[in-house]
This record gives structure tokens, C-alpha cells and sequence, in this order.
């Protein structure tokens, strides 16, 4: 039970160390659409979008948000987003 509890610890530390930053969704964000829409690379949407959303902190994952809608999510050093 010790083992399972020094596990559970480091596992939850390693996450709250590797959270992703708020710059570092808003970069994902602008690659991502760059990706998507060279049109909207251009345009500077993948800028906007990011510069817009509204960064949220879990401890050991985050989340970005514009409006009401989640953005990207994040975990242990990896943004994923999610349109």
C-alpha cells in the first residue's frame, strides 16, 4: 500500500511540474490553425484565437477557453487542441 501511495505521489508531482504554461497553449493554438488554414495563418487567427482565450490551471492539467467552449486541453507537458 506504501508503494501504491509513493506511486500515486510522484505521478501527481511530475504532472503539477509538467503542466502546460499558458504560452505554451496559446502556441499550440496558433500552430494548429496555422496548420489547418493557411488562410487563417495569414490572417493572424491562430494569433487572436490565443490571445483571446482564457488560460485555466487544474494543478496537474489546464485548460483554454473562448467564450464557452474549451479550446485545448493539456497534461504532463502535452497541449492538445481540440478544433
Amino acid at each position: 500500500m506504501l508503494k501504491i501511495a509513493i506511486v500515486l505521489v510522484a505521478v501527481l508531482g511530475l504532472g503539477y511540474v509538467l503542466n502546460p504554461s499558458a504560452e505554451r497553449h496559446r502556441a499550440s493554438i496558433k500552430s494548429s490553425i496555422a496548420a489547418s488554414s493557411p488562410l487563417a495563418a495569414t490572417l493572424g487567427l491562430g494569433s487572436a484565437t490565443a490571445f483571446v482565450s482564457t488560460y485555466r490551471s487544474l494543478g496537474i492539467a489546464s485548460y483554454t477557453t473562448l467564450g464557452e467552449r474549451t479550446v485545448s486541453v493539456g497534461a504532463f507537458g502535452v497541449v492538445f487542441v481540440l478544433e
